[in-house]
């Protein structure tokens, strides 16, 4: 998830101007290699239907970068869930809509299959992930941390949630001062 220093996910009326102005090739090679080491993408309906759109047209875009091509070739590929109650048709290649109450479709989603565990990460989906953390069903934090502070905007951490301790498994600085900072979080305190 990126992240404003400040808390925020995306500006008021969702601008994401400040999280582009910093991404750079060394920030989309490292979550290829994020992506790659997962087994879907878990979407909310509103990035799904941003993404389909921008990344399906990256593929016949001739003025397209490598880098962007790449990745458009194996995200358009990779399997992913959009959660939705009012979507009832995929727009994108590889895409399940998953309807019904969030806990109840996570419950279902990250069942262990042949007893391994489904690595699912989620892009963007401010709104989800806040569901996501609110019902405590966040295994791993990833925040791309953006040095800039909007002073207001859409928060990711809202109140009320469960105290929940996190413990640092890695960081990593980009040219751009972006930090990916991973937590893994720890049993909810009782």
């Amino acid at each position: 998830m990126n992240i404003t220093l400040d808390g925020y996910y995306s500006g008021l009326n969702c601008e994401l101007d400040w999280h582009f102005e910093r991404w750079s090739r060394g920030m989309g090679a490292r979550l290829q290699q994020e992506l790659m080491q997962h087994d879907s993408v878990l979407l909310g309906r509103k990035t799904y239907q941003a993404m389909a759109r921008y990344w399906t047209a990256k593929q016949s875009d001739p003025f397209c970068s490598r880098e962007d091509f790449a990745f458009a070739a194996m995200l358009n590929g990779f399997p992913k869930a959009v959660f939705s109650n009012t979507l009832t048709e995929p727009e994108w290649r590889n895409s399940t809509i998953l309807p019904g109450r969030l806990k109840t479709v996570m419950n279902r989603l990250r069942k262990p299959v042949s007893g391994l565990h489904k690595g699912i990460l989620v892009l963007g989906s401010g709104q989800l992930v806040t569901e996501l953390i609110r019902l405590g069903l966040v295994d791993e934090y990833q925040l791309w941390m953006h040095p800039i502070l909007l002073g207001k905007g859409k928060p990711l951490f809202t109140a009320p949630h469960t105290k929940r301790p996190l413990e640092l498994v890695q960081s990593e600085v980009f040219s751009s001062g972006v930090v990916l900072l991973r937590y893994q979080a720890q049993p909810l305190e009782k």
